[in-house]
């Protein structure tokens, strides 16, 4: 089965990963912006950053048959350095028209901080006057429910958003429905030992639907595995799940999602 992975960071992955992945059944690949493991210091690194995801990545991508797409923003952890995130804010539209870019992401909140939140509304400033789609990072484990909260809160303050053109990421068994209930898309990640398991997606999709609802690796450089798509694939064969409903939630959702962005130009595999 083919299947897009919509949140992975393959500039921290090899080569070798992108081969497994197309052995697997991967067509294409989003890419969000985010932390290099370390605070970056100038915007001029953001700079040279976002000339790796919109140039060097999708070549790279391409030597493996894989399509890539990106998003970009300043992510929630370095957000703390307000005059720095406005820099990196101010030159994003440089890359916006690139080929391949899908939108502002992956923003939101780490700690659920004032300067976190202060620097994610001028993100989602950023996108409603340029038109782009949003992916929103929700916070790891104890903070995750209150920061959800939150990042809805902030989100149906305004009107010039519209819910489906967000995609609420990381979400987990007690927040996905607060997510959906607002009108907005949600991604499941499927880590190896924090965020949900396949077992832990599959129960949500039968509890909660296949409706605005996606899986992916969010693979880094960090414990995670670019392949757990396809073992989220085995699980609900396990299950019995038809082809038909298993494809919606690995290969049309982020379809439909991605194709709200005019610079989604994708090739569907013969």
């Amino acid at each position: 089965m083919y299947f897009i992975d919509p949140h992975v960071h393959m500039v921290s992955r090899t080569t070798d990963d992108y081969e497994r992945m197309v052995r697997m059944g991967c067509v294409a690949v989003s890419e969000p912006a985010f932390w290099a493991g370390f605070d970056r210091g100038t915007v001029e690194g953001f700079r040279d950053y976002f000339e790796q995801l919109t140039g060097f990545e999708p070549k790279r991508a391409g030597w493996s048959g894989v399509q890539h797409f990106t998003w970009l923003c300043i992510n929630a952890k370095e957000a703390e350095n307000i005059p720095l995130s406005r820099e990196v804010i101010a030159m994003i539209p440089e890359f916006l028209n690139r080929p391949g870019v899908l939108g502002i992401g992956e923003i939101g909140l780490n700690k659920n901080t004032p300067n976190e939140s202060t620097i994610f509304r001028e993100h989602l400033d950023l996108a409603a006057k340029t038109n782009e789609l949003v992916l929103i990072h929700t916070p790891h484990l104890q903070d995750k429910y209150k920061g959800t909260r939150m990042i809805v809160d902030m989100l149906q303050e305004r009107n010039d958003i519209p819910a489906e053109r967000v995609c609420i990421d990381h979400v987990e068994e007690h927040t996905v429905q607060y997510a959906k209930e607002g009108g907005f898309w949600c991604g499941m990640t499927l880590y190896p030992t924090t965020k949900c398991t396949p077992a832990r997606a599959a129960d949500i999709i039968e509890r909660y639907g296949d409706d605005r609802i996606m899986v992916n690796s969010a693979g880094d450089w960090g414990p995670s595995n670019p392949l757990a798509v396809p073992d989220f694939i085995q699980e609900m064969r396990k299950r019995g799940h038809s082809e038909a409903k298993i494809k919606k939630v690995v290969y049309d959702n982020p379809l439909e999602f991605f194709s709200q962005c005019e610079r989604f130009e994708f090739q569907a595999p013969e």
